[in-house]
């Protein structure tokens, strides 16, 4: 018997379900709409939530002795200040460390519910979510640009850098035009996404292994292993949804400071 025709022991035939499956949620509400209200949806809102709920819980009415709620908030807000708003933009960086914390603790936690228990699915890996994140940091970026620089100067500049010998303008034009303006909110999209669409893959299908195997039969290695592997590929992913967090907001800290801070 070969090892898939052994999870027949199990009751039925080992199948996959098709990837879209895993991405596609029927509306709820205002099904048909522009304002149709799906799990996806009701995912980022609480998100939104619970991001708010935590910063309040353990910022809004510090504690003379913090307790280690409030020394976790305040050191998260301090490495956001230290370690990536003022290393990365500058000393004026201190003002944008609200949105930087709220960038990294909204994809954070959108990251994370892929690996809660009756949740397991990461809004952003539904490719309109990182978009939009995206599109917003792409937004602010060149709005700083052109306010900091004025209009004229900034395009220019950015597409003709001024350190670069007029007679290579020709060449590196094209490539800073796409570098600064095509390539940045697609990288920052596709990043994000690609990461979280391959982990929740990964997931489902080793749950599902475990799950169809996880029976006294020939199959049964193959559960086995399908069962210890799986808190390791959930630590794996925690990792990967923390980490794309940071590289999310401490590339919009980079975004910013370009715009602030134009080399010459």
């Amino acid at each position: 018997m070969t090892t898939p025709l052994a999870a027949v022991e199990y009751g039925g035939p080992w199948e996959v379900p098709p990837v879209s499956e895993l991405f596609t949620f029927e509306a709820f509400a205002f099904e048909g709409t522009i304002f149709a209200f799906n799990r996806v949806a009701l995912l980022v809102l609480f998100a939104s939530v619970v991001a708010m709920a935590i910063l309040w819980i353990g910022l809004v009415n510090p504690k003379l002795v913090p307790g280690k709620f409030q020394v976790a908030c305040e050191s998260l807000v301090e490495f956001i200040r230290e370690q990536i708003a003022i290393q990365v933009i500058g000393a004026d960086g201190v003002r944008w460390v609200p949105l930087l914390l709220t960038i990294f603790m909204f994809v954070w936690i959108n990251n994370l519910f892929e690996i809660i228990p009756l949740i397991n699915f990461p809004p952003t890996s539904r490719i309109a979510i990182p978009f939009f994140l995206a599109v917003m940091v792409w937004v602010l970026y060149i709005y700083l640009g052109i306010r900091t620089q004025g209009a004229g100067r900034y395009f220019k500049e950015s597409i003709f850098p001024p350190s670069a010998p007029k007679a290579l303008w020709p060449l590196i034009g094209p490539i800073e035009l796409i570098s600064n303006f095509i390539t940045r909110p697609i990288t920052l999209t596709v990043r994000l996404f690609a990461n979280m669409m391959a982990g929740h893959i990964l997931l489902t299908l080793l749950f599902i292994t475990a799950h169809a195997f996880m029976v006294w039969g020939r199959g049964l290695p193959v559960g086995i292993v399908g069962f210890v592997a799986s808190p390791v590929l959930i630590g794996f992913e925690f990792v990967v949804g923390l980490l794309q967090a940071y590289i999310f907001t401490i590339l919009t800290a980079v975004y910013i400071g370009s715009s602030l801070h134009p080399e010459h």
